[in-house]
């Protein structure tokens, strides 16, 4: 493809040139450039912004799927993460967070929203529904980026085997905000299931990744369990 193979004579964060020049230059009509802009885009190759133009988008953020948290993850590759507590609640369990958890009716769980920022950018939005007791939890979360890292050193609890379930969504008004995003972005939506040694249900999130920015690899090993992993921003 002629567009693709102009972009990659350019680097990240160059700008393309105006819609009827390229056109002109690839001997393309616009109508055919817009196309391929629009599916570069979806993919994640570019980044279009109205009223100031089109630009070649960073590389996807990729992350193997694995027993530890995206804090973890990308703090090996060098990348800075954070985290952003929105709410910290002991609410009520909902219908799905009392199947999945396996809890009796009425039961309450500690509700985590938060907005997870790699190299500055907010990427993912986590929304963790945690079995109890979890007293404090809200402090423990402002010493430590990794949920995961809070729930071992003070809590004595460990996520040993994780079930992760992959979907495509698209960003609600609220999502979008929060992610620097339009209305209607394509997401990644990761539903993680996590149980102790024991095989109690100690986790349920429900995560949101930016489409455009996220990779997830799947890893495994003959005679072992598969490790999949999704959008890191993480735990």
């Amino acid at each position: 493809m002629e567009v693709q193979r102009r972009i990659e004579e350019l680097g990240h964060g160059d700008t393309l040139p105006a819609e009827r020049r390229l056109a002109d230059q690839l001997g393309v009509s616009r109508t055919t450039l817009r196309k391929a802009l629009a599916e570069l885009s979806a993919e994640g190759v570019l980044r279009r912004e109205h009223g100031s133009g089109t630009y070649v988008a960073p590389p996807k953020v990729v992350r193997v799927r694995q027993l530890t948290s995206l804090s973890e993850d990308f703090g090996v590759d060098g990348r800075t993460v954070a985290s952003r507590v929105l709410s910290c609640d002991h609410v009520p369990a909902d219908a799905d967070t009392q199947a999945a958890l396996e809890l009796t009716r009425g039961a309450r769980v500690y509700r985590v929203t938060r907005l997870r920022i790699v190299d500055d950018e907010p990427l993912a939005i986590e929304v963790a529904h945690l079995r109890g007791p979890l007293r404090g939890l809200a402090a423990r979360l402002d010493e430590h980026a990794s949920l995961y890292e809070a729930l071992r050193v003070h809590y004595s609890r460990e996520i040993v085997s994780v079930e992760d379930t992959v979907e495509t969504a698209l960003a609600s008004p609220n999502e979008a905000e929060l992610l620097g995003v339009t209305t209607g972005h394509p997401l990644l939506m990761v539903h993680r299931l996590g149980r102790d040694g024991a095989g109690a249900a100690l986790e349920w999130t429900r995560s949101v990744y930016r489409g455009d920015r996220f990779k997830f690899v799947a890893r495994a090993t003959a005679n072992q369990p598969a490790t999949g992993e999704r959008p890191s921003v993480a735990r």
